[in-house]
């Protein structure tokens, strides 16, 4: 049996060719650059600063620390002036040589910034109509609308239909004011007291709606001149 010779395959060279290529430029790579690292911390409190930037002068290079305070760059083999700056803090400047790997830990000063002092001007708007948060007034012409008994309206009943405001009972003109009774309620016809305000067992008010202008109840916060009663001004 005759054994013929195996030529050298062609890609054996250039593979070699490519692995010497690849070493080389990566020698040259790492023997063009260093590496600066190192941690930023508060001066006074010994914490990390998050954040904090390290910049190369004169160049667009420059790295931010981690939530560790870490950082790391790395920069061609040439003299340069690092800056380690925050807000809040004063920077401080380093000087390397370029030649080897530099491990440069921080610890910033806090600075407070003077400013030039601001005048704020403003107008304030008319953003509250009143401060009578608990008073309401239903027109007559309102009253005079709704549905009546006999055709004759009632201004106690109608105001039973405000809010915060329920009967004492049906067929009743008396009310309840938020929880309060109908005794704690104060009716006041031209300034005057009205201490029974319904007749016909309570089933009408003592007030003729053609002869009231206008009507106003007040369920809290009214003056102290309104002693005496709990509820409500009526």
């Amino acid at each position: 049996m005759v054994h013929r010779p195996q030529s050298p395959s062609i890609f054996q060279p250039l593979l070699a060719m490519a692995f010497m290529l690849l070493g080389s430029v990566s020698g040259f790579s790492q023997a063009g650059t260093f590496t600066v690292r190192g941690r930023v911390t508060d001066a006074g409190t010994g914490e990390y600063v998050l954040g904090a930037n390290v910049i190369v002068a004169g160049q667009s290079q420059g790295a931010s620390t981690n939530i560790y305070g870490f950082y790391s760059l790395t920069l061609p083999k040439a003299p340069a002036t690092l800056t380690c700056s925050f807000i809040g803090y004063a920077p401080s400047v380093k000087n390397v040589d370029g030649t080897r790997d530099v491990e440069w830990n921080v610890e910033l000063a806090p600075q407070s910034v003077a400013v030039d002092a601001a005048t704020v001007v403003g107008t304030a708007g008319q953003n509250t109509e009143s401060t009578n948060l608990g008073k309401a007034e239903v027109a007559i012409a309102t009253i005079q609308r709704l549905p009546a008994l006999m055709g004759e309206v009632d201004v106690l009943k109608a105001i039973q239909l405000l809010p915060g405001i329920q009967s004492a009972g049906e067929g009743n003109s008396g009310f309840y004011v938020r929880g309060g009774g109908p005794d704690q309620n104060l009716m006041l016809l031209d300034n005057a007291a009205i201490y029974n305000a319904s007749h016909l067992f309570g089933f009408f008010s003592v007030f003729n709606a053609d002869a009231v202008k206008s009507m106003s109840i007040t369920k809290g916060g009214f003056p102290a001149r309104y002693g005496g009663r709990l509820s409500s001004i009526l």
